[in-house]
């Protein structure tokens, strides 16, 4: 048993060693956004290339057989320009783009299963591997970099215009004059789209008329999308810095959230935007501070409505920072209302105070005062300060056995 007692600690050892060592590139501010957003880059573009690769020559001089264009090309066709359009969003750390992201990847996969590629094996191979990287990764894109709405508008265009320019190629001879070159399919389509309709070019078979209409129909949609979800979030935006108001809800998860201005608030909010975290803070009326203002919420953090509004109840962990140790204590009352899963650190400015705001239960205490009293004392009669023991008093670890008193 000691030996096996020796063999975990090992263990334990090197698993230690292992993630000290992986944590700068953790940390980073390019992982794992960026190394992901290439490989579904890699994954759309390889798609691309491998349904048309026999076609590649003769794409290059805008002049392409129609019937080297099939129609079960078509699928891979669009969730592969899809793909690539979602890697921006994937780089940028979006939580819609990883949730797209992760559709796409399974659509490649679920269709090389059923309906087989030339290349299957290898697409369903790495597909699948990136499935699990990104659902590995999920906590890493946790952020709102990019409007949900646009975002769903940006990957609809790019393969609704691919759509309906290879679609208007490869029935080119059913209209007047024949579609005979990419270009000009793809300036049919967006006169179509537009319903500008300068009547240089006209269907003529059924088929064909079919199409143009599903094409207008896609058009018009696109518009109306457009306009609600990119002009509509700018209007009320421009309508709120006017009348000075501020929109009542806050979409975020497993952020942090930080209640507060004093100097110990604004450096955590400074180091946690620089590890490339999100924040949100709840400031009282009149209290300002170095925040950005997208990422503050007005309001009495006494109220359960304020912390809703700043996700309290889905936060990773709240952080109560306030100047008076006696507020700290009833913020961190009102966040255990909400029943949510995360923790609470509250900092206290008076040691005089850490007995009560014990009381209240909070996961971590920071005393930083208590710290910096005892490290003074320590240097001046010459003690020695270990690691442990400035942690023990900077977190006051303390709290469980003061519990138990």
């Amino acid at each position: 048993m000691m030996r096996d007692a020796k063999t975990r600690q090992a263990r334990g050892g090197r698993v230690g060693v292992l993630r000290d060592a992986l944590r700068p590139i953790h940390n980073a501010a390019w992982f794992p956004q960026i190394p992901l957003a290439a490989a579904l880059a890699f994954s759309g573009g390889h798609l691309l290339w491998v349904t048309f690769g026999s076609t590649w020559g003769a794409l290059r001089t805008g002049v392409l057989a129609t019937n080297l264009i099939r129609s079960s090309d078509l699928p891979y066709l669009l969730i592969g320009a899809a793909m690539m359009t979602v890697s921006v969003g994937l780089a940028l750390r979006s939580r819609v783009a990883w949730a797209f992201a992760l559709v796409l990847t399974l659509s490649v996969v679920v269709f090389v299963v059923r309906f087989g590629h030339p290349y299957g094996r290898y697409l369903e191979s790495f597909d699948c591997l990136l499935v699990v990287a990104l659902l590995l990764a999920y906590r890493s894109f946790d952020r709102s970099v990019v409007s949900g709405a646009a975002l769903v508008v940006l990957i609809a265009v790019v393969p609704a215009l691919s759509y309906a320019t290879f679609g208007s190629f490869y029935l080119g001879d059913q209209f007047t004059p024949p579609i005979k070159s990419l270009f000009t399919a793809f300036y049919y389509t967006v006169v179509t789209m537009t319903t500008v309709g300068y009547g240089d070019i006209v269907p003529t078979t059924d088929e064909a008329r079919l199409f143009a209409i599903q094409v207008i129909f896609l058009g018009v949609g696109l518009l109306a999308t457009s306009i609600s979800a990119v002009v509509g979030p700018l209007v009320r935006s421009s309508f709120a810095r006017v009348t000075g108001q501020r929109e009542g809800y806050m979409s975020r998860s497993n952020h942090f959230l930080i209640v507060g201005a004093t100097p110990v608030a604004q450096n955590a909010y400074r180091e946690l935007k620089r590890r490339r975290q999100t924040v949100t803070v709840i400031l009282g009326q009149g209290q300002t501070g170095e925040f950005d203002k997208d990422d503050v919420v007005i309001g009495d953090a006494n109220n359960v409505e304020v912390l809703r509004t700043a996700n309290a109840d889905r936060a990773r962990a709240v952080v109560v920072a306030r100047a008076d140790d006696s507020e700290s204590a009833f913020i961190v009352l009102a966040v255990k209302e909400l029943k949510g899963s995360a923790k609470t650190f509250v900092v206290v400015n008076d040691g005089k105070h850490l007995a009560r705001v014990k009381l209240v239960r909070p996961d971590v205490v920071m005393a930083p005062d208590v710290m910096g009293g005892e490290l003074l004392a320590m240097a001046l009669t010459d003690e020695p300060i270990t690691g442990q023991h400035l942690m023990d008093r900077l977190f006051d670890n303390e709290l469980g056995k003061g519990d138990g008193a």
